[in-house]
């Protein structure tokens, strides 16, 4: 990432070797960057904290940068735009062990500042503050009471963190814990992104009640574009959910109506007839290839980016690409077979209509789901080529 420092970094000796960096994005904060600098070196100073207080300029046109420079901050400018782009570059410049995230429009108490530390000093990887139980009149639409609680709860339901507020701007975690977390999110939905990494690599996430106040200057966020960048972010990072059980769900309905289609049971008080063994068909073949995608993605996540998922592992170690390939192989050789049965008895009727509308179906459904499986394991294989000890699937 391509960035620049404004204000070059003194020598550090053991003694004034920097403790807690105070990272502060800014995108047009004439009003408040000044105080903010302000805020968070006379922190630092009153509770004997060595520290550093950054501000990330993100191609603000009113000066906030300057003023931020005059202020006495370390300015670190990022033209690329984004609320992620932004703590990106203040993380690769910060210093201290302890970095501290707060926003630049006053909404978040600096004096909160010391027990983030705290906590970190006391064990915790990263800390997360909790807005919901004391937002301040005006400090929060009506629209963000509603959607922030939703959108937590349903990271805590895929990924199980124990995180109220997961999206709370004032946040503190150890440097040495960043190469874990491995971000890359450049929007608002960093603050997801960093919890569900935390979440996934076992770090310790503690989380600490502070109060929102009125924010200074003009709201950068955008309520449904911005909820929608988390959620997006939340069902990339979570393939079962994406995938795997819409696969499962609409494979089992397919099977069943087909199965249902092929014993003439009534439905209802009416007949299944062959629309309905089209649908199961359709049905089976979503099904199938979202569990593909729903497995590539896994394996995606275990083999290249990290993630630790002993089931998954363990199922890896034991099916190879040999057995895919099998599968996909019996699975179109029994498509072909039935398809076989229904071209020989076409011939034997002097090329009339095809009277096993349904067999033929059947036959098509088999044979593509057995491409699926044949190809999908050579995906599998190929993006589990650098697990340790193994180059197959």
């Amino acid at each position: 990432m391509a960035i620049s420092v404004l204000s070059e970094p003194r020598s550090e000796t053991a003694q004034d070797a920097v403790a807690v960096s105070v990272v502060i994005p800014c995108l047009n904060e004439l009003e408040s960057i000044a105080e903010c600098v302000a805020s968070a070196q006379r922190v630092l100073e009153e509770h004997d904290l060595h520290g550093e207080v950054i501000v990330v300029d993100n191609g603000s046109d009113d000066g906030s940068g300057a003023l931020a420079l005059l202020a006495g901050a370390r300015v670190v400018e990022e033209p690329r735009r984004g609320y992620g782009s932004a703590y990106l570059a203040g993380f690769a410049a910060a210093r201290g062990d302890y970095i501290v995230m707060i926003d630049a429009d006053l909404t978040y108490d600096f004096d909160e500042i010391p027990r983030f530390v705290r906590e970190l000093e006391g064990g915790a990887e990263l800390v997360m503050g909790n807005r919901m139980e004391a937002v301040q009149p005006g400090a929060m639409s009506r629209l963000s009471r509603i959607g922030n609680p939703l959108l937590s709860g349903f990271l805590n339901l895929l990924f199980r963190t124990p995180v109220r507020d997961a999206h709370c701007g004032m946040r503190a975690l150890r440097q040495d814990i960043l190469p874990a977390l491995a971000l890359q999110a450049t929007g608002m939905e960093l603050a997801s992104e960093m919890v569900i990494r935390a979440a996934k690599g076992g770090l310790e996430i503690r989380e600490l009640p502070i109060a929102l106040h009125p924010r200074e200057g003009e709201s950068k966020l955008s309520p449904f574009r911005d909820g929608w960048r988390h959620m997006r972010l939340m069902l990339v990072y979570h393939p079962n959910f994406l995938f795997l059980l819409p696969g499962v769900l609409f494979g089992a309905l397919g099977v069943l109506l087909m199965a249902l289609v092929f014993a003439r049971v009534s439905l209802f008080g009416h007949s299944l007839f062959i629309h309905t063994l089209i649908g199961g068909s359709l049905l089976v073949v979503v099904g199938t290839q979202l569990l593909g995608f729903g497995l590539c993605g896994r394996s995606y996540a275990v083999y290249q980016l990290g993630d630790r998922d002993p089931t998954f592992e363990r199922i890896g170690r034991r099916i190879r690409l040999e057995h895919g390939l099998l599968l996909g192989l019996a699975v179109m050789a029994a498509g072909f077979g039935l398809g076989a049965v229904v071209v020989g008895h076409w011939f034997a009727s002097g090329l009339g209509s095809l009277a096993e509308e349904r067999v033929t179906i059947l036959a098509a459904t088999l044979v593509i789901v057995g491409v699926q499986v044949f190809f999908t394991s050579f995906l599998l294989s190929l993006i589990g080529l650098r697990r340790r000890g193994r180059d197959d699937f």
